[in-house]
């Protein structure tokens, strides 16, 4: 509970009032919310190249956040693992990244791109607006910046998203569902 409280309480100086959200606000939020997720997330030893080697957090396509996704994570660590930040034009399914997102945009690259780290020990993150649907997917509801975690999907890449992450998601699909 200290830990929702504690994590809501700084995603609340970013939450959009009013009756539109301002998309420059909406990606601050979205930028601080990549990195915190990180820490609550367990990948298989495979997904790095070293026990010391980086969390790498990827963006396909253009880049929403204007910098403020870097400044999220500057220098934040997961236990060994520093936190790093890389654009990505194409997809890339070489497993070099542990986390991935896919921003608003062509819905067919979208879904390609999920299909093809299918079964790696990539965490996908899927942006509001988006049909498919990542790990996780960022929706918005009532002006506020919400996500929804896929642990079923989770469970298919062999990562483990801790409770803790999963009790602040808006809707969990939980793991043994089709």
């Amino acid at each position: 509970m200290r830990v929702r409280r504690h994590v809501l309480a700084l995603l609340g100086l970013f939450i959009a009032t009013g009756s539109r959200a301002d998309v420059s606000l909406e990606y601050a939020v979205k930028a601080a919310y990549i990195p915190k997720f990180i820490p609550f997330i367990t990948w298989p030893e495979t997904a790095f190249a070293s026990p010391t080697a980086p969390v790498t957090i990827c963006v396909l396509g253009n880049d929403p956040f204007g910098g403020k996704l870097e400044q999220a994570a500057g220098g934040l660590k997961s236990g060994e693992h520093a936190i790093i930040v890389r654009y990505l034009p194409a997809p890339d399914a070489s497993g070099s990244c542990q986390l991935l997102f896919l921003g608003k945009g062509d819905e067919t690259v979208a879904e390609g791109t999920l299909g093809a780290v299918k079964g790696k020990p990539v965490v996908t993150v899927t942006d509001s607006g988006l049909k498919a649907r990542g790990v996780i997917s960022f929706v918005i509801e009532a002006n506020h910046v919400r996500f929804d975690i896929d642990d079923a999907v989770a469970a298919q890449e062999g990562v483990v998203i801790s409770s803790k992450l999963l009790n602040l998601a808006h809707a969990v699909k939980p793991r043994g569902q089709p």
